[in-house]
């Protein structure tokens, strides 16, 4: 009877040990695991960032931040349009034939979802510097208006494309984009466009 007795205390024992030491190690490997997980800051340079553009008047440019990276959205007058097919013969990649720079629907010569909103990374393709828009200038031999690196004097058009003998060596890109509303952008998420 001792033995039976025994038996079933060791038993016991062995389930109570097994099923303490397997909370006391979860409880061990939370912090562990938690910190696996980014943080909130890092999600939120990941997620989309909606733009309200209805206030932009043609013409316009404003700059948002989206994964840390500064993204133009120009508002396009008539004249700016007109002026996109003067630079073609100047530029190195006029059609946006590289897939990798623009999604599918930004393959055309506004390099847009409209031809009335361009979207762009405000990133030189060169060595990364920063651009600045040169809009309201006019025709100056080659120059039709467009964005200027002055680190290393790369040029693009009113569409982002590169011009021929500059050091950068391509379009500046376009993140995906869709329009949530005629008013609305939303930067980092290009299906479901209105």
């Amino acid at each position: 009877m001792t033995d039976d007795v025994d038996q079933k205390r060791r038993h016991f024992l062995t389930v109570a040990t097994a099923v303490t030491g397997g909370v006391g190690i979860a409880f061990a490997m939370y912090p562990f695991l938690a910190s696996l997980k980014p943080s909130a800051r890092a999600q939120a340079l990941g997620a989309p960032v909606e733009v309200p553009v209805g206030t932009l008047e043609p013409g316009e440019m404003i700059r948002v931040m989206w994964r840390g990276r500064v993204v133009f959205i120009l508002r396009r007058n008539e004249e700016m349009l007109s002026r996109l097919p003067l630079s073609t013969d100047l530029l190195v990649d006029p059609d946006s034939a590289k897939e990798d720079q623009q999604p599918e629907f930004a393959v055309n010569e506004y390099r847009s979802m409209k031809p009335e909103f361009l979207v762009v990374e405000g990133t030189c393709t060169h060595l990364g510097c920063a651009p600045i828009a040169q809009i309201d200038v006019g025709p100056a031999d080659d120059w039709f208006g467009g964005f200027f690196c002055p680190c290393h004097g790369s040029r693009f058009d009113l569409s982002g494309r590169v011009y021929k003998g500059v050091p950068a060596p391509d379009n500046l890109r376009v993140p995906p984009y869709r329009f949530i509303r005629e008013d609305l952008i939303m930067i980092g998420a290009d299906s479901g466009a209105a």
